[in-house]
């Protein structure tokens, strides 16, 4: 079941207890140089409608450490709401991409 984080709401307090002791374990499995494919064959879209290096950067870099895939789609390269809605864009996207990342300049957007 696909689940859908739009806001911290949508997380448990669990939840979020279990990101960072993932996310713990996997950085210090990375320190002791043993690379960790959790992401082995996923993709992931991110959409920007303002730049940003680090927001970006970081996403990729941190898909391909953990053996996954990033795909970065301009603002001209995706115009949301614009060629097609916001609502269609996603259900598109959501056939070919296993997440997305969206930075808007408005939260309604997502």
């Amino acid at each position: 079941m696909n689940r859908h984080l739009l806001t911290l709401d949508d997380l448990t307090a669990d939840d979020i207890t279990g990101l960072f002791r993932l996310a713990e374990g996997l950085k210090a499995k990375r320190r002791q140089g043993v690379l960790h494919p959790v992401l082995s064959g996923k993709t992931l879209a991110l959409i920007f409608e303002k730049p940003s290096l680090r927001t970006r950067v970081t996403f990729e870099a941190g898909m391909t450490q953990l053996g996954g895939h990033a795909i970065y789609l301009t603002p001209t390269d995706i115009r949301l709401g614009q060629r097609e809605t916001v609502q269609d864009a996603a259900r598109n996207l959501e056939r070919w991409v296993d997440g997305i990342v969206a930075r808007t300049f408005s939260h309604q957007m997502v």
